[in-house]
């Protein structure tokens, strides 16, 4: 049986809505797309702010305390004061003025600010302060749940 001209014109205008209806979808699609991708940078910065609020207070809790200048230095049964220690390092800048070759002048102020470097970190102690056990819990907890959620999203497939 031949179709008629009416029915001909419910298929057409079917088509067309069920076109329309695809091409809306897709395009909400892409909007949910776009929105997800808000919420993964949403979630990125919540993680970070939560890992340096994390940081920041186990920072808050450690005291650093230096006791350069304060020992005299040992080699063998040869004893030295800590300026000695900048010696190294004023020959260096001296020797970077007086000499036509200035390499052998940088790699003496090199080593002196090596020494001296050296011989701060070898003279530092950390110490953490006393805290609750509910403190401890919020630092380390903070730190851990920031680095996990920044580390999905930066790890995330797409």
């Amino acid at each position: 049986m031949a179709k008629s001209t009416g029915d001909k014109e419910l298929d057409r205008i079917y088509k067309e809505l069920r076109d329309n209806n695809i091409s809306s979808d897709s395009s909400h699609n892409s909007y949910r797309s776009e929105s997800s991708t808000d919420g993964d940078l949403l979630r990125f910065f919540v993680g970070l702010v939560m890992l340096a609020g994390g940081l920041y207070m186990i920072l808050q809790n450690i005291n650093v305390t230096s006791s350069w200048g304060f020992y005299s230095y040992h080699i063998g049964s040869f004893h030295f004061s800590n300026g000695l220690i900048l010696l190294p390092s004023i020959i260096g800048i001296g020797m970077l003025f007086l000499m036509d070759r200035k390499i052998f002048g940088w790699i003496v102020l090199a080593i002196g600010i090596a020494i001296i470097l050296l011989s701060v970190f070898l003279t530092t102690n950390v110490y953490w302060k006393s805290t609750s056990a509910y403190t401890f819990i919020i630092m380390f907890g903070l730190t851990a749940a920031g680095a996990a959620m920044v580390l999905k999203e930066l790890f995330r497939k797409r």
